[in-house]
């Protein structure tokens, strides 16, 4: 029989990945859950909109049925109220995690979502045990680079080649009486590998829902993408998130996909304050500020505790004090990225100010490249600034 050795392109129709209705379902809810901030029953209630609409579902898997397929799998569980009953709607305006009651996620879901962030981003990244950031400068370290050296007072004993060593001791000293020195010892090199210590900064201020646009949705992705970024492959570097309004506090990572927006303005100092001292508490040398925002700083807290607050411009007193922290910064050779997801020329004005400042970077984008240039800086960040 003849074989055809013609070697070329064939193309066919394309076919669905073959899910089963849980996984295609699945998918959905995972994007919806995320636009509303780990409410549950309101991803719920959009899932069965979708449905209607596009016929998600049918007689033989239902949406009832995926629901019993979220609990039986550990994705979603029922909350109960002191009183033993299922709770309701009454949780309090501004709670990070809406649900006092009914259905919610479970730490599970919550891992998922970051990982989901995580490939959505930057793409498939496999996991690697001990960080992965090469600096290009040999040293202590636990990446061997294949080379060798003399040994020098204070090198590691696990880094010495035993046989690099026994085969100088032999060229050096003859067979017959085998002896050994301090001369005689090679050392196998190592590539150095920095530590990194960021702290990312999310504008929750009212803006980032306004103009029939969602700015909130894309900046917590890329915070839950970078979390589970650095925690699984620069598990040695450390990650703190804080969140600004009116005022600035940070958040845990598992709390991530519950964020929401407030009634609030742009306190851009009290996010930079709080930024700051939790650098200063860090031991790495390499330290860094990620800031995501859309708007300009309109809001400082006096000394009274009471809040000075123009949306007008750029308020002087306002925007002087953010140039002050962003010095201050400087001096601590703390850089700060700005993240800018809004056209407002007031904005921008501000920002490049403010870099100029601190001599940091500043990515005028929009909300489409918000991940993947997070990710370039910080990689980039972190080799450029290495000392040795």
């Amino acid at each position: 029989m003849a074989m055809n050795t013609r070697k070329g392109f064939r193309f066919t129709t394309y076919e669905a990945p073959d899910q089963t209705p849980f996984e295609k379902l699945f998918e959905i809810f995972q994007e919806l859950i995320t636009h509303t901030s780990g409410d549950v029953e309101e991803a719920l209630d959009w899932l069965r909109e979708l449905d209607k609409e596009y016929e998600l579902t049918d007689d033989d898997y239902t949406i009832d049925d995926f629901i019993e397929d979220l609990k039986a799998k550990g994705y979603i569980r029922e909350e109960f109220d002191m009183d033993g009953e299922k709770g309701g709607d009454d949780g309090e305006e501004g709670d990070e995690n809406p649900a006092d009651g009914g259905l919610s996620m479970t730490a599970k879901l919550e891992r998922m979502l970051r990982q989901r962030a995580l490939d959505q981003i930057f793409g498939k990244i496999k996991r690697s045990g001990s960080g992965n950031h090469r600096t290009g400068k040999s040293g202590r370290g636990d990446e061997h680079t294949g080379e060798f050296r003399e040994y020098r007072f204070g090198d590691s004993l696990e880094h010495i080649s035993m046989t690099e060593s026994l085969k100088n001791a032999q060229v050096n000293h003859g067979l017959d009486t085998f002896s050994m020195s301090e001369e005689d010892l090679v050392v196998e090199d190592t590539q150095y590998k920095a530590q990194m210590s960021t702290v990312l900064m999310i504008d929750i201020s009212h803006s980032m829902i306004l103009y029939g646009e969602d700015r909130i949705t894309p900046a917590k992705k890329v915070a839950m993408a970078l979390a589970e970024l650095i925690t699984t492959r620069y598990p040695k570097d450390t990650l703190d998130i804080l969140v600004f309004g009116n005022d600035a506090w940070p958040i845990p990572i598992k709390d991530l996909p519950y964020l929401r927006v407030g009634p609030y303005h742009t306190n851009t100092v009290a996010g930079l304050q709080l930024a700051m001292d939790i650098l200063r508490r860090k031991r790495n040398t390499n330290k860094q500020i990620f800031m995501i925002t859309d708007g300009k700083p309109s809001c400082i807290r006096l000394p009274d505790g009471s809040y000075y607050k123009n949306s007008v411009g750029l308020d002087d007193y306002i925007v002087e004090k953010c140039y002050t922290m962003a010095q201050q910064a400087r001096k601590l050779h703390i850089p700060i990225t700005t993240f800018m997801i809004a056209e407002d020329p007031f904005l921008m004005q501000f920002v490049r100010e403010f870099t100029k400042a601190n001599k940091g970077k500043a990515f005028y984008t929009g909300l489409k490249g918000l991940g993947e240039m997070i990710f370039e800086d910080y990689e980039q960040n972190r080799k450029r600034r290495i000392k040795g």
